[in-house]
């Protein structure tokens, strides 16, 4: 098969024909230092940069309007002057000005993710060139399905693609060692992780049939005959004769050496790429479909083979799983462990059970900053255990899903002096930290997955869409294309729409990722610096709920991430006091002069920047409550408080925060009990609500007289103090409402008043205010919005 590699400067993008065409075009290369300046990397949260960014913006107008008056200038004009005064013409423009700012005045509903105080999803500020790239991009609206489609954005993915792949510590080696047989990655863009993780689930389930369909191909077609004694290594290190090898043998046999076969036979048998194909094409799953090729290949294995994905997996894996004939009931949960990441013990047991059942695994997904816990999965013992588990003869690959943390990975990454010599020394950090030990472990082989996950739409800061996946070995791609990619002449185009799910998309997203990449490097000084500075605030706000409910409160907070003396067994007390002395209340210079205390903050939090925690509220007498269905009330009221409803103006709410449950069926046993526990609650219910923050604003600004934190804490206060105060008129409501019908009959709300102590003026102007709709019942709504009310005025009544 030829690995098509173009060289340029830096590593290469592809060879043969796309090396003789890209040699003809100027290419704006991805190499050099990059800036070093965050402050000049995003439009800022009061537009601090609106003037160079309007300048830049209106700059790619003119030239895009230069362009088109400069292509064949002696062609006609269609829009003149004398159409311009038509007044149809001027009605048109007239109604597009006006719906334009319309819709500029609706856009403002949205969420404000430029915003310190927004904290929801997994969004902040877009950094300026990503969004000047797209913006440019747009106007030519490049479609990079098909080169003729897109002549600039497709050389640009080619890349972008080998830029993402560099991040992630896959060696790209240069014409000679890929001539060698070097194995070279491969990455492209995608409109999301979503699709992106489909495709890495499409490719290894295609990957572990592609042995069978050759022995299929060997013994069925003529055109293959030449080949019939091609041998292979089998799992125990064996030569041996394909076509003779049984299923599950040809199920195990490991990625790369699978991946070599179509050159081998070309190289070694002298069969074109092209019979090859035609070969396969009669027998493979992709042709034949799942029931026929089971039928008639595999009928002798024992159990369908499966994926194995942790409790934390995003939901795009069942779906491949159904989108791909493999049933999402062989997506196999692995249960985590107290720190909300995949289990190794509970992995090596599913594992050994799949060996004992002669069940393949076509793959195991570790992810890599999930998006609820923000938890980095031990992929360093996943590994370990897939080199246990080969000598056994269970072969699959690892897919790490990476699309919300692939960018952190930066942090690890060298800056490239680049030819125009050493970038600039940046200053000091300021308010900067690392990975901690555990998670730097974890990053350190990222480049030993087969593929990666990685959306440049999450932390790399660029507009949607842009997913990405990157392959460790380019022949991966082959696995997903309906043309034979290894089938090219001197004058074929270069092309990425072939290979994957999509087919029509955005190359301005693209061309979002390469100017992003350009001016902010994937490297220490670039991202790596932005991601550093988000990890520092993200636990510093970790440590201020750690420490934020004081004795006296009616209320405590359970972050999820465990302190490291919980996880070791230390003085917890003795380890939250010296957060609370030596971290949380520590002016940023302070902190940052404590070698200790920074060490210890590079230890704590999640492992990322996301940050799931709970409330838990104590009862009059100062016990804690026990009823994890109550402090579930309270965590979705408190939400309630802290998230944005349809049509409500984004302004009124000082802190936007999200949610979400956690279930026991997919954490299981081991990681719900010990955070239930730790929450103080007990009793029936499956799931635990919580909160969840995600601090991606490398910068934490004071407000006034207060810090950032400080503020937090009086929101998070407030809150609170609204939750309960809502929910204890909840159970009001829910006492009154006897046959749980929803709604309240007037004679129950009079008879529960006057149970009260209230009056029957007060009754009868409470039901005549609150009864909007004049059916004589109340909603839950009618009735919280007007009992808040009544409360209100029973207070002040009392005063006087």
């Amino acid at each position: 098969m030829n690995r098509r590699t173009t060289r340029h400067r830096g590593p290469q993008v592809s060879a043969g024909a796309v090396d003789q065409f890209l040699q003809q075009v100027e290419i704006p290369y991805l190499d050099g230092p990059g800036t070093s300046s965050p402050e000049a990397w995003f439009l800022g949260s009061k537009a601090e940069n609106a003037e160079e960014f309007e300048r830049l913006i209106v700059e790619a107008i003119r030239d895009q309007a230069f362009w088109r008056r400069n292509f064949h200038p002696g062609d006609p004009t269609l829009v003149t002057e004398a159409v311009k005064r038509q007044p149809e013409y001027v009605q048109a423009m007239g109604t597009l000005t006006d719906s334009y700012r319309s819709l500029l005045g609706f856009l403002k509903k949205s969420m404000p993710f430029f915003s310190t105080r927004y904290q929801g999803h997994m969004n902040w500020d877009t950094a300026m060139p990503a969004v000047l790239g797209y913006f440019a991009a747009m106007l030519y609206n490049p479609n990079n399905v098909a080169f003729e489609g897109s002549t600039a954005t497709t050389i640009l993915e080619l890349l972008v693609g080998d830029d993402l792949c560099r991040m992630i510590g896959y060696p790209l080696p240069d014409k000679a060692a890929c001539q060698a047989g070097a194995v070279r990655p491969w990455g492209h863009i995608t409109s999301g992780g979503t699709v992106a993780n489909i495709e890495a689930i499409w490719s290894a389930r295609n990957l572990k049939f592609y042995p069978i369909a050759m022995q299929a191909a060997l013994n069925e077609d003529p055109s293959l005959a030449a080949a019939r004694d091609l041998r292979v290594r089998t799992a125990s290190g064996d030569q041996a004769l394909l076509r003779e090898l049984d299923v599950w043998s040809l199920c195990n046999l490991r990625g790369d050496d699978i991946l070599a076969l179509p050159a081998r036979l070309t190289a070694e048998h002298g069969i074109s790429p092209e019979a090859i194909t035609q070969a396969l094409t009669k027998v493979s799953p992709q042709s034949v479909g799942m029931h026929a090729f089971f039928s008639r290949y595999a009928a002798e294995l024992r159990g369908s083979p499966v994926i194995l994905v942790p409790a934390t997996k995003h939901y795009s894996f069942p779906k491949a799983a159904a989108i791909l004939g493999i049933g999402a009931a062989n997506v196999l949960d692995v249960p985590l462990d107290e720190n909300a990441r995949m289990s190794i013990p509970e992995l090596e047991r599913i594992l050994q059970a799949c060996l004992a059942e002669r069940r393949p695994v076509y793959t195991v997904v570790g992810v890599i900053g999930s998006t609820e816990e923000s938890a980095v999965d031990p992929l360093r013992e996943i590994l370990a255990l897939r080199e246990q588990f080969r000598q056994k003869g269970l072969e699959f690959t690892v897919h790490a899903d990476a699309a919300w943390g692939g960018y952190h990975v930066s942090i690890l990454r060298d800056d490239d002096d680049g030819p125009g010599g050493k970038r600039p020394a940046p200053a000091a950090p300021r308010g900067e930290v690392g990975f901690s030990r555990y998670t730097g472990e974890q990053y350190a082989v990222l480049h030993q997955a087969d593929s990666v996950t990685v959306d440049p739409h999450k932390s790399g800061y660029i507009p949607y869409p842009a997913g990405a996946l990157c392959y460790r070995n380019a022949a991966m791609r082959d696995l997903v294309t309906f043309k034979a990619p290894y089938i090219l002449h001197a004058e074929d185009e270069p092309s990425v729409g072939i290979y994957g799910v999509e087919g029509s998309k955005p190359g301005a997203a693209v061309a979002a990722v390469f100017l992003a990449h350009k001016v902010i490097r994937p490297s220490r000084s670039g991202y790596g610096s932005i991601h550093r500075k988000a990890l520092f605030n993200c636990r510093r706000v970790y440590a201020r709920l750690l420490c934020m409910a004081r004795p006296e409160d009616n209320f405590v907070v359970v972050p999820v991430p465990r302190l490291p003396a919980e996880i070791t067994g230390g003085d917890v007390a003795a380890q939250i006091e010296f957060i609370r002395e030596r971290i949380d209340r520590r002016d940023t210079d302070e902190l940052l002069s404590d070698d200790e205390a920074l060490a210890l903050l590079a230890e704590v939090g999640p492992d990322l920047n996301i940050l799931t925690y709970a409330f838990n509220f104590k009862r009059p007498d100062g016990a804690m409550n026990q009823s994890l269905a109550q402090a579930n009330r309270l965590n979705k009221a408190v939400y309630e408080v802290l998230s944005l409803k349809p049509g409500e103006d984004p302004s009124g709410h000082p802190l936007l925060v999200t949610t979400t449950d956690f279930e026991d069926a997919h954490y299981g046993a081991l990681f719900m009990a010990d955070y239930k526990r730790r929450l103080g609650v007990e009793g029936p219910g499956h799931a635990v609500t919580v909160l969840r923050s995600t601090v991606m604003n490398p910068w934490l600004t004071d407000f006034g007289d207060d810090s950032f934190l400080d503020m937090l804490e009086r929101e998070f206060r407030k809150a609170i103090s609204r939750a309960m105060f809502r929910d204890s008129m909840a159970q009001v409501f829910e006492e009154i409402d006897a046959n749980n019908d929803g709604r309240l009959e007037r004679a129950e709300i009079e008879a529960k008043l006057r149970a009260l102590g209230y009056r029957d003026e007060e009754i009868h102007e409470f039901l005549r205010s609150s009864d909007t709709s004049r059916d004589s019942t109340l909603s839950k709504q009618e009735f919280l919005e007007s009992y808040s009310q009544l409360l209100v005025r029973a207070s002040l009544g009392s005063r006087r």
